[in-house]
């Protein structure tokens, strides 16, 4: 009989707990951590009843969004062209700046910071169970020439505000946090897209390229690197990550497109992004007097590459899919003059799908109309050579289900959607599993001056990325 009334009483204890708990959330969020009562619940149930709390309590939390945008504006300065263009360029001074700005903030926010042999640099907030993998979010900050200040910085200074965010709730981590800024995201100085996130995804092709690679000026990348600060920059083998360091990576993001603004929708959970393959292509034909030469017997480069640009297009439309795109961004002809038959023609093309296989059928249609016009044409494909040819990369979806809980939580309207940008985070799926939050930006614009984004919604990214960094946490 004692023993049953024992037990009785303590299910009494757990009933009348609970129910506290639930009416007086007030109270529990200033509870003492030690509380025995409230420790002895917790195992018994299994359930970290003030983590959940917290959860249930953080839609109510706001954006530090002042302070936000004056790093934002502030940030932007750092440029080599002027306002309100943003020019900053791997291992530049204005690059050297913007890291030393994102380190500063980092350690004001009270985070570890570390940078690897080629200038990742990573913010952590030690979680209570250390030997955990960490969760892991965060983007870039370097910039294509005259292109606008919210690309990648969003997801740079939004992932450490999304850190003070958690902090100033009193939240406690299980899984240690870390914030990342990704060094070159854009390919612009040596032509190698998501040059920290490929390494740091263990890519051994890419850190042998590197030993020969120039840009340019004829600059090598380790005498770039070195300038910059980064002594240690042959040693490319130690920025590599084993797969399972993190156990899930979250990138905030402008959306790079129309559909959010246009739809008027807070948020887009990516699905999947689409990978990137770039193909470089060189005819030779013969050159001549553009007076001269009589029609039917020219091997015009210049008309061969000019085909080949509409094959392209004609291939991908092709497809099947809305998902499939290609473009010619690069069409050079040598020797450009107006009246001169082109003797040698450059392109450089971009195709690119969520589905590998219906992409890679794309490239081989693309490699046959380049032989045939070759052929047809009396001209010589000098060149046919795939850069690379990245696989895409599916959120996953556990981080889908966090970040749409979070969003709902929050009371944000959202849609799932797929990114046709590749970015960081389609290089750390192969560390991690991985996901994306996209916000709307003004019509879609990127990569220009005119790219804008409000406060309003990058504080509600922000809001939605802290609550699925702390469920992650939580895991």
């Amino acid at each position: 009989m004692k023993i049953m009334a024992m037990r009785f009483s303590i299910y009494m204890l757990l009933v009348l707990s609970v129910y506290f708990i639930s009416n007086c959330p007030v109270n529990l969020a200033h509870r003492n951590e030690d509380d025995p009562t409230i420790k002895t619940m917790e195992e018994f149930s299994g359930y970290p009843i003030h983590e959940s709390h917290f959860l249930n309590s953080l839609s109510s939390l706001s954006v530090d969004a002042e302070t936000l945008q004056k790093q934002i504006d502030e940030l932007s300065s750092f440029s080599d062209s002027p306002a309100p263009s943003v020019t900053r360029i791997l291992y530049s001074e204005k690059d050297v700046l913007s890291r030393r700005y994102i380190k500063n903030l980092m350690e004001a926010s009270g985070l570890s910071v570390r940078e690897d042999a080629i200038g990742n640099i990573f913010g952590r907030w030690t979680g209570s169970e250390p030997e955990l993998a960490p969760v892991s979010t965060g983007s870039h900050t370097d910039a294509i020439p005259y292109s606008g200040k919210y690309d990648g910085v969003v997801g740079v200074l939004g992932a450490i505000e999304a850190i003070n965010v958690l902090k100033r709730s009193s939240f406690k981590p299980k899984r240690s946090l870390d914030v990342i800024m990704f060094t070159s995201e854009e390919p612009t100085r040596f032509g190698i897209g998501c040059l920290g996130s490929r390494l740091l995804a263990g890519s051994k092709e890419l850190a042998q390229q590197l030993e020969k690679t120039v840009d340019g000026q004829n600059v090598s990348f380790f005498y770039a690197a070195k300038s910059a600060g980064y002594m240690n920059v042959e040693k490319l083998s130690t920025v590599f990550l084993e797969k399972g360091s993190y156990s899930a990576f979250v990138e905030l993001h402008i959306e790079q497109g129309p559909i959010l603004e246009e739809e008027a929708t807070s948020i887009g959970i990516v699905t999947a992004i689409a990978a990137p393959a770039s193909i470089k292509v060189d005819f030779e034909g013969t050159g001549g007097h553009a007076g001269a030469v009589l029609m039917p017997k020219r091997n015009d480069a210049g008309l061969a590459a000019a085909e080949l640009a509409l094959a392209v297009e004609k291939h991908v439309l092709e497809s099947g899919s809305i998902d499939t795109v290609g473009t010619v961004g690069i069409l050079e002809l040598h020797p450009g003059a107006i009246n001169s038959i082109p003797s040698k023609s450059h392109l450089e093309i971009d195709t690119r799908d969520i589905d590998e296989e219906r992409r890679n059928s794309v490239i081989d249609k693309i490699y046959e109309s380049a032989l045939s016009i070759s052929k047809r044409r009396g001209v010589k494909l000098s060149e046919y050579k795939i850069v690379n040819q990245d696989p895409p990369a599916l959120s996953d979806e556990l981080i889908i289900k966090a970040a749409e809980s979070a969003s709902q939580e929050l009371e944000l309207t959202y849609k799932k959607m797929i990114s046709r940008a590749y970015h960081d985070a389609l290089f750390m799926a192969r560390v991690s599993p991985m996901g994306m939050i996209f916000i709307p930006c003004y019509k879609g614009y990127s990569h220009k001056p005119e790219e804008f984004a409000t406060i309003d919604h990058i504080a509600d990214g922000v809001k939605v990325l802290a609550l699925t960094l702390a469920k992650l946490s939580l895991s």
